[in-house]
């Protein structure tokens, strides 16, 4: 089989792969891996640290460029190379422009797409934007759907989407953190700050365009509170390089000396940070899913998520771009020790790319990523059992 694996940003580089070599590594398969360059910079650190070679670069990043402007550029340089190649198989992972605009040239080349990270939802075609308009289109033409969690899955039937083309497998990104973390371990990498002695550290991401202008502000402003309530507390800001993000941070942040803002990190460096951090304030749907499977608890700076899981489980609170609430809310967490709870992660274990190779061999999934298990399992230590043997319980006590 002659899949094509695109892969635009940086998040798109991690959660991609593990599914890169899951691929590469069975004889069954032909890879083709283009990269769009959507994020250049940011693109190359990741697929240099998982040793991801592309063969393809659609090299479509401009300066300032617009929505309209990528899209335009990403869908004929990715329908010219489809019609090349001709793939069996598109794979297009999450919420991007190069996700939606991969896929649709996919679509008008007749070419099976398939969808990896579907089905999630935050109901509000604003927040996040474009990314919840991306993530629906993509699912209207995918031919397999690969929902991360139980409830992903919920969302695509509701809409109607065939269940023969629903597959719950965890999300990818989940096996490229246990990967990295083990990489981390052994290389030991060290924090990109000094920390003093029994000192706490914040870890704070936010970059999203809904938040562009008085939400960031509104944030930055949180962040100066807290360093003012909280002597021993240290702040690290990775800054997104769009203009919007940058100007905001070195006017609000920069001067404060327990502030130390910095490019962002390459893969292995953030995450030593996300393991060492005492409070994660994000506003990235990547990070609401990596922080649980490390133990961590999260404050969500959005109104809305895609990623209702998390709260649901209780390890993540969406607390938005309310200073006071967010003051609150970190304030309560660092006071209390309430981040250090026990945390079971609701978003993968490890697994799910080779349920997705499980899927392209056989058309089938022996053994699904359900949520509910998951949690069971961690209360009990008896491992999750196989949908089959679910069914077959469930028939017996009929």
């Amino acid at each position: 089989m002659h899949v094509l694996l695109a892969i635009g940003t940086r998040p798109e580089a991690i959660k991609v792969a593990p599914l890169y070599h899951a691929l590469r590594s069975d004889p069954f398969f032909r890879v083709t891996t283009c990269i769009t360059s959507q994020h250049r910079e940011l693109l190359q650190q990741m697929l240099s640290f998982f040793d991801v070679r592309p063969d393809v670069d659609l090299q479509v990043m401009q300066p300032r460029q617009t929505l309209a402007d990528l899209t335009c550029s990403v869908l004929q340089r990715a329908d010219k190379l489809l019609a090349e190649t001709r793939p069996d198989l598109v794979v297009v992972q999450g919420d991007t422009t190069t996700a939606f605009t991969v896929g649709l040239a996919a679509l008008y080349q007749r070419i099976k797409v398939a969808h990896v990270e579907a089905g999630l939802r935050s109901f509000d075609l604003q927040q996040p934007f474009p990314e919840e308009a991306n993530r629906r289109l993509v699912d209207v033409f995918a031919d397999y759907l690969f929902a991360p969690t139980d409830g992903a899955a919920e969302n695509l039937r509701k809409e109607g989407y065939k269940d023969s083309a629903i597959f719950v497998t965890g999300n990818t990104g989940i096996d490229a953190l246990l990967l990295a973390t083990d990489i981390v371990r052994k290389q030991g990498h060290a924090l990109p700050m000094n920390l003093p002695a029994g000192s706490k550290l914040a870890l704070l991401t936010a970059h999203r365009r809904e938040s562009f202008g008085d939400g960031l502000i509104r944030i930055c402003q949180a962040v100066l509170r807290l360093l003012d309530q909280h002597p021993n507390l240290h702040v690290l800001y990775p800054v997104h390089p769009n203009p919007n993000v940058q100007e905001v941070a070195q006017k609000y942040l920069a001067a404060h000396p327990r502030i130390y803002l910095c490019a962002p990190l390459e893969y292995p460096g953030f995450v030593s940070v996300l393991a060492a951090a005492d409070l994660i304030l994000t506003d990235s749907g990547g990070v609401q899913e990596e922080a649980p499977a490390l133990g961590k608890r999260v404050l969500v700076l959005r109104e809305t998520t895609e990623r209702p899981e998390g709260i649901d489980a209780g390890v993540a609170e969406l607390v938005g771009t309310d200073a006071d609430l967010i003051v609150a809310r970190a304030s309560a967490l660092l006071r209390d020790g309430d981040s250090q709870r026990t945390v079971v992660s609701p978003y993968g274990d490890g697994r799910a790319s080779q349920r997705i190779v499980e899927v392209f061999k056989t058309g089938s999934l022996r053994d699904s990523f359900c949520v509910s298990d998951r949690k069971e399992e961690a209360k009990t230590g008896v491992p999750a059992q196989s949908p089959n043997e679910r069914t077959n319980k469930r028939l017996a006590r009929r």
